[in-house]
């Protein structure tokens, strides 16, 4: 078996599994973070649940550990008041991101598993653990019977060769891959990382490169531990570890052959995270802002590579870097070593421990017009605000900053560039309609939307978070995806969606379903759903549905369709051509009949 076949037959009472089987898994850590867990705590508390084992559940306040907000706020004392009545421990605001505190802190192990709200729970891919983010649906389950139904993934291996340059880091790596396999091409599947130089790989390069498997599409970019990360385990959980490796003879569904050597500096392009070319290419674009921080480059490594360029220089007029370190333990590190005043002396804006960026709630947001580096794992629009987002290495970002245009650590020129000011837009909201049921054979007028890679960002912006309540989501319904954004408007209950690949891509947040719901659509069609957004749609009861090819259909915009969820029948009313797509399977009309998995 491959390293996921393994840890998930040892977490499900089976001594073989293969692709494509659905188990009922054991999860070592479940975890909920400060925006998903006020609504895992309206999940158990609306159903009548309780926590089935406290020791192995904790509270992780990451997005917004400043409690700026006031909805983030309300939020993480919910949560506090749950978890004092149920024992709960709680990392607050003062512990930093919850996945690396999940390694750091020894909960999960090299061969454990362990689910989250936080769609980059699959960074334990680094010490070769499976990790999946979930929505509040999966989690509350998790809580509450210690177990989660999951479809055993297919399998590919990508073989490292060669030898990482001088100058090039482990984020260039991960983007180079992310460059090579696209954002869906290795969707649905699990990855496993082979070859020499994996064994040199530190934790914090392991970190960087499974936290952006969510990126590609991938379940899981797991890394197999080498003897260091096997100690390192030991060290911080206290117990021996038992790893876990493929087999020999173990079976892949596509090997790849990936060599190192010439790799260049990398950079994202904005909106999208595979866009990526060598940072030459965009030498001298003119920046407003760096960030470095994320559970992709939080790391004391991270702070110590941007620490050495800086010694001794100060940021670009006009240009702010902002940098937030992953966890207090690597705060602390930063202070002990020096690394802080090298930073203030810069003129950096130093966060408290958190996802910063990557999150509404802290520091690293940018305003419409402004041009960003940053070292997060995406940069869909709006993701880290309404500017537009590079990603790239720390040390890119650093250098950038110092330069005051998109540049490498071995290009900072003597003078910085001069500051232009952008000018701003300002952003508007849209109007909200109410929830509904729908039967197993529905009819409805078609929206068609000729785009691949929609993520959870144009779905439903990250500054509406804290919104808890389904009457509400609606209105924010592709309020971020380019000439849909009055989407919200002109739907009628009973509409359905059209789509391309890889649709919810990114985030783990239910409201991005439950916003459809909000607005009474019925469902939502697609070539292929990001793994985590089709389990959200299955777990809430909101019918989407998979096709290869609806040309025969001849559909436009306000055609109506009707659609057998049993069969997969699916008839154009219009002219009475039908043609038959993927039924709900099994699992999904159980969890459908039942009005949502917890129904």
């Amino acid at each position: 078996m491959t390293i996921i076949e393994k840890i998930l037959a040892n977490h499900s009472g089976k001594k073989k599994v293969a692709p494509g089987e659905i188990l009922d898994v054991q999860i070592d850590v479940r975890l909920a973070r400060d925006f998903g867990g006020a609504n895992v705590v309206k999940n158990l508390v609306d159903n009548q649940l309780a926590v089935s084992n406290p020791k192995k559940t904790w509270f992780t306040f990451d997005c917004n550990p400043t409690g700026s907000d006031q909805k983030y706020a309300a939020n993480q004392q919910a949560c506090r008041l749950f978890a004092r009545n149920n024992q709960i421990e709680v990392y607050d605001i003062n512990s930093g991101i919850g996945t690396h505190l999940a390694i750091d802190e020894g909960l999960a192990v090299p061969g454990s598993t362990m689910v989250s709200t936080d769609s980059h729970a699959n960074i334990l891919g680094a010490i070769g653990g499976f990790g999946q983010g979930m929505g509040d649906r999966d989690i509350a389950a998790a809580w509450a019977n210690g177990t989660v139904w999951f479809k055993v993934p297919k399998s590919v291996k990508i073989n490292l060769t060669g030898e990482i340059q001088a100058g090039v880091y482990a984020k260039d790596l991960v983007l180079a891959l992310l460059r090579k396999f696209g954002a869906n091409s290795l969707l649905g599947y699990s990855v496993e990382l082979s070859g020499n130089p994996v064994e040199k790989l530190s934790l914090s390069d392991r970190i960087t490169i499974s936290s952006m498997a969510t990126e590609m599409g991938a379940i899981a970019l797991l890394i197999p531990p080498s003897a260091e990360i096997i100690q390192f385990s030991e060290k911080r959980s206290g117990k021996k570890v038992t790893p876990v490796f493929a087999d020999d003879v173990a079976n892949y569904e596509q090997v790849f052959e990936f060599d190192l050597t010439a790799i260049q500096p990398q950079i994202s392009m904005p909106g999208k995270p595979h866009d990526v070319k060598n940072v030459a290419e965009v030498k001298g674009v003119k920046i407003d802002s760096s960030f470095i921080g994320s559970c992709t480059n939080g790391r004391i490594e991270d702070m110590r590579v941007a620490a050495k360029i800086l010694k001794g220089k100060k940021i670009a007029p006009g240009v702010v870097l902002k940098i937030v370190p992953a966890t207090d333990e690597v705060w602390r590190q930063c202070l002990d070593e020096g690394i802080v005043k090298i930073f203030k002396d810069a003129g950096v804006l130093v966060g408290n421990a958190g996802c910063a960026g990557c999150a509404a709630g802290q520091i690293g947001q940018n305003g419409p017009g402004e041009v960003t580096v940053s070292t997060g794992n995406r940069n869909f629009a709006g993701k880290q605000g309404k500017g537009d987002v590079f990603l790239a290495s720390p040390a890119t970002a650093t250098a950038s900053a110092i330069a005051g245009y998109i540049t490498t650590e071995s290009a900072i020129p003597e003078k910085p560039a001069v500051f232009i000011p952008k000018n701003k837009e300002l952003h508007t909201t849209k109007k909200s309609e109410p929830k509904s049921n729908v039967p197993t054979v529905i009819e409805g007028k078609v929206w068609i939307i000729n785009e691949d890679n929609i993520d959870t960002d144009m779905i439903f912006h990250n500054q509406h978070l804290s919104v808890t309540d389904i009457n509400e989501m609606g209105q924010h319904t592709f309020g971020n995806l380019k000439g849909w954004e009055d989407y919200a408007k002109k739907s009628r209950p009973g509409d359905i969606i059209i789509t391309g690949k890889n649709f919810g891509a990114g985030s783990s947040r239910q409201q991005a379903v439950d916003c459809f719901k909000s607005l009474k659509n019925q469902a939502i069609l697609a070539k292929s759903f990001g793994a985590i957004y089709e389990r959200n749609a299955i777990n809430a009861a909101f019918p989407v549905l998979t096709y290869t090819d609806l040309s025969e259909l001849e559909l436009i915009n306000r055609d109506w369709v009707k659609i057998n969820f049993k069969t997969g029948c699916i008839q154009n009313t219009e002219t009475g051509k039908q043609i038959f797509i993927n039924p709900f399977s099994k699992v999904q009309m159980q969890i459908y009949k039942k009005g949502g998995l917890l129904g």
